[in-house]
């Protein structure tokens, strides 16, 4: 966790765990996402898996439908560079055929899988293997059963009932090795099913909207989800279901592990300002020039680009650094200190140099090498900032003239 975040008190849970990743108890929440290739084509998946892990995966699932999945999956496994979950829909046999190939995990849904020995036949199969299973409850294919039972539609007390008799049916064959989710498209839904199932059971709980969508509603969607639940303190790993690439479904999910403090930042976190009447670059035109740059660079670092200088060091005054623009020029800081002048055209590339050192060397070393440049930089940052309100004043936006407007219009 990053220092001085604010952590959530989290939920109790058993711990168990995914191959080689725990889950649950006191271990980092984890991200996940599935494979859209076909599970027979080997080379594939593959690739998609390690993209996946490149960009903050920690468990990967991957469909097992046919037994010429199950085939692929027994060569996938032992190449995977994160532990595998074979996913298992209506036909219990492709489970015992992925238990066969390896997996460290299944995953079942019990609206598809619903004859009691079938059931216990997996999960017994499973014990032996010491291989969890998540329950994967889902509000658009839910038993048929609880649907009935609950006045023909899907409810948070169905879905953590369908999840509770999955339970029953693995408690008589001795198996807990048990993750449980109960999603659903339906934002409120999903966060009250989650918040009754987490007073019923101490199973870690895998958190998700399902069926989202296309970003960026899907995003927008699942972030309510997830995040509402995070924040008190419900959930042990995370999916992003996304229609996209499911690189970006890691991507986001890690992100806002990160942006909650819940696990150590990968990559830079890049804040910006919004713009307004002030800004003396195109904010926009060169956050996304920053993103770009620092893409791939894994660099560990909070990197404020501000369109001023007159509130940007303030406003990212506790940034590792970043980059204000004023009179053509960029003010670079490092934790709100002035370092250096740069011209506007190598402001990211300046960034970028300086993230790198700072990667490298560390911010004391960072500050030791602008000594000489310091205060010259804090003197022509102060200069641009003077200039900038005499020209456009504190109110840049010139609401004050606006609503001075609006008055006399209503006087008139």
């Amino acid at each position: 966790m990053d220092a001085g975040a604010v952590s959530f008190q989290r939920r109790k849970t058993r711990q168990i765990s995914v191959g080689d990743v725990p889950v649950g108890g006191d271990a980092p929440i984890t991200v996940q996402s599935m494979t859209i290739t076909k599970t027979a084509d080997v080379e594939g998946t593959l690739q998609q898996i390690y993209s996946l892990a490149a960009a903050g995966a920690d468990i990967v699932r991957c469909t097992c439908n046919t037994t010429e999945a199950a085939e692929g999956l027994a060569r996938i496994v032992p190449r995977s560079p994160v532990p595998i979950v074979a996913d298992i829909h209506h036909q219990y046999r492709r489970a015992l055929e992925a238990l066969e190939a390896g997996v460290d995990c299944l995953r079942l849904n019990p609206g598809n899988i619903r004859k009691p020995e079938h059931i216990k036949a997996v999960a017994s199969e499973a014990k032996d293997r010491n291989v969890p299973i998540r329950i994967g409850v889902n509000g658009g294919s839910l038993d048929p059963d609880m649907y009935e039972k609950y006045g023909g539609k899907v409810t948070p007390e169905a879905m953590v009932e369908s999840a509770q008799r999955e339970i029953a049916y693995f408690e008589e064959v001795d198996f807990d090795l048990i993750k449980i989710s109960v999603k659903a498209s339906n934002v409120p839904l999903m966060i009250e099913a989650y918040r009754q199932l987490s007073e019923v059971t101490d199973h870690p709980l895998h958190l998700g909207v399902t069926e989202a969508g296309p970003p960026p509603g899907g995003i927008l969607k699942a972030t309510a989800g997830i995040a509402t639940l995070l924040a008190e303190g419900i959930g042990d790993t995370i999916r992003y279901s996304l229609t996209s690439d499911p690189v970006d479904e890691a991507r986001m999910g890690r992100m806002l592990l990160e942006a909650y403090g819940l696990r150590e930042r990968k990559n830079v976190d890049l804040i910006a300002c919004p713009s307004c009447g002030r800004a003396e670059i195109d904010v926009y035109k060169v956050a996304q020039d920053a993103q770009a740059a620092f893409a791939d660079k894994q660099i560990p670092l909070q990197v404020a680009v501000m369109g001023c200088v007159v509130n940007g060091p303030g406003e990212a005054r506790d940034a590792d650094i970043g980059i204000a623009a004023g009179n053509k020029r960029g003010h670079l800081f490092v934790r709100g200190t002035n370092v250096a002048v740069v011209p506007e055209d190598e402001m990211v590339p300046t960034l970028v140099e300086w993230a790198e050192f700072i990667k490298s060397e560390g911010i004391e070393a960072a500050m030791a090498r602008a000594e000489s440049t310091r205060e010259e930089a804090r003197r022509a940052a102060e200069e641009d900032r003077q200039r900038n309100l005499n020209e456009k004043g504190d109110d840049a936006n010139d609401s004050e003239q606006m609503v001075e407007l609006l008055r006399s219009s209503r006087d008139s």
